[in-house]
């Protein structure tokens, strides 16, 4: 089981910084004892704070992941991988980098389709894609958005050190998204871990249906359907 500094951790990881009093309810423990744990982590280097003042009386702390505690949800063969990249593009050039990626892309489109071949309807997709994800390491979720749509999450990038080298990587996630998620929908990345931001978002919106065309008559037009 995991330990109360192993569960602050990862709420900072998956929901971002957070004040002392947040971290005690989602624990489910005393702010006490949140503070002995983050004393501790602070000690270790993984946790660092700052004081934000809002409005009259004391500043409220803040708590965040320092780099060190990052690393400590890693990048799944990140040394390997870099080097199978740099041989594939000493070897085949760009043009064989990106014939990797674009197998890599078809394979996964046809795995994310079997495993979501009894999901229906676009909210039990994104549902599915975001547990297929988790399984992957991406620490992923999903929630409506309030503009309408949904919001898919990521909260961590396994094969960030790959996607950082070649960002065909990036392009092809979203390329294999749209595939999967079945036509008339719009997937836009609102957060992008390599741009500097905490995690990956996406807003994924169902498109209008088009205004079906204006029937045309036989009289006016000879035939049932346009030439």
């Amino acid at each position: 089981m995991h330990t109360p500094a192993h569960r602050i951790l990862f709420q900072l990881k998956s929901r971002g910084p957070a004040e002392t009093l947040g971290l005690a309810g989602a624990l489910n423990i005393s702010r006490q004892a949140v503070l002995q744990h983050l004393e501790r982590l602070v000690g270790d280097g993984l946790v660092c704070h700052r004081d934000e003042r809002r409005g009259v009386g004391r500043p409220r702390r803040i708590w965040s992941l320092t780099p060190a505690a990052q690393a400590r949800f890693p990048d799944t063969h990140a040394q390997l991988t870099l080097e199978m990249l740099a041989a594939v593009r000493a070897e085949f050039g760009e043009e064989g980098v990106e014939r990797m990626i674009a197998r890599r892309e078809t394979a996964t489109a046809e795995s994310y389709d079997q495993a979501m071949a009894d999901a229906e309807g676009l909210e039990a997709r994104v549902a599915r894609l975001a547990e297929i994800r988790t399984a992957e390491g991406y620490m992923a979720d999903w929630s409506p958005d309030p503009g309408g749509g949904f919001l898919l999450v990521e909260n961590h990038c396994p094969i960030c050190a790959a996607a950082a080298a070649c960002q065909g990587f990036c392009r092809a996630e979203l390329m294999v998204f749209r595939q999967v998620l079945g036509p008339g929908v719009e997937i836009e990345r609102t957060d992008h871990i390599l741009a500097g931001a905490r995690r990956c978002a996406y807003r994924i919106t169902a498109l209008p249906a088009p205004p079906e065309a204006a029937a045309r008559t036989p009289a006016a037009s000879g035939s049932l359907f346009p030439r």
